[in-house]
């Protein structure tokens, strides 16, 4: 499994770049953000190409996509991520969806599938990919509208295109679904990038009750080329917990 490391999760509060080295150390080369609006771009780019790093995924705005009076406003904001990204040589951008508006489940659906396919042409044109994300309702994100990778997998679907496929959370989906393999296996070629954490807590890989080094050979046995992003909230020191990962989980 080709991993990349999510510098904003594991550094939480800390400064990201000098954690790009740290994790550059432990002999990772791939790394992802969640926002870059927040961050000194230029600066980042410089320090990525510098120590011969690569940005494998980031977040595009977080405006809904099931509320279609927002929908202008989510396309102005892909575009401005469009372009973010590619100041950073990333073409892969991570998309939520919003919170549940009250309105049917029909009705948001509806509209989750007409704002992806209204993406299409622009990330056609760009060479990027987005990928929606489920995320759990019942310990970290309340009130989230797709919590279901059974309905993200028929989202996908629906929209039919090579540049639209699911970031398929791994922690997020135990806590909802559980039976992992089962769902991921035959939908693989729907995935464009996985994330990982021990789950409960959300903490390093090998806390709690998750197998994932037996997850990652049932996937590296299909054609999954992309990345699994570890995306978790530190217990160790960040630079112990990679180094006994990739000692445990990555052999």
């Amino acid at each position: 499994m080709k991993i990349s490391v999510c510098v904003d999760a594991l550094y939480f509060g800390k400064d990201i770049y000098s954690g790009l080295e740290e994790i550059k150390s432990c002999g990772y080369n791939k790394f992802e953000i969640w926002c870059w609006w927040d961050k000194d771009i230029d600066r980042l780019a410089e320090l990525k190409d510098r120590l011969g790093m690569e940005l494998t995924a980031c977040c595009t705005k977080f405006i809904s996509l099931v509320d279609p009076g927002q929908r202008e406003e989510y396309i102005q904001g892909l575009r401005e991520s469009i372009a973010a990204a590619k100041k950073l040589g990333c073409k892969m951008l991570i998309t939520q969806v919003g919170n549940d508006t009250g309105k049917s489940r029909e009705e948001q659906h509806k509209a989750l599938v007409e704002g992806l396919k209204a993406c299409v042409p622009i990330l056609e044109e760009s060479d990027m990919t987005l990928i929606m994300e489920p995320l759990n309702t019942r310990v970290d994100h309340q009130g989230y509208y797709l919590w279901s990778s059974d309905e993200g997998f028929q989202i996908i679907d629906e929209v039919d295109s090579p540049n639209v496929k699911l970031l398929y959370d791994i922690y997020h989906q135990q806590i909802m679904e559980g039976d992992l393999l089962r769902r991921i296996i035959p939908n693989i070629s729907k995935i464009g990038h996985f994330h990982a954490a021990g789950n409960p807590g959300r903490n390093e890989l090998y806390y709690g009750e998750l197998d994932y080094r037996r997850i990652f050979e049932e996937i590296d046995e299909t054609s999954f080329s992309g990345y699994a992003g570890y995306e978790y909230f530190p217990k160790e020191p960040v630079t112990e917990g990679l180094m006994r990962t990739k000692a445990e989980i990555e052999r």
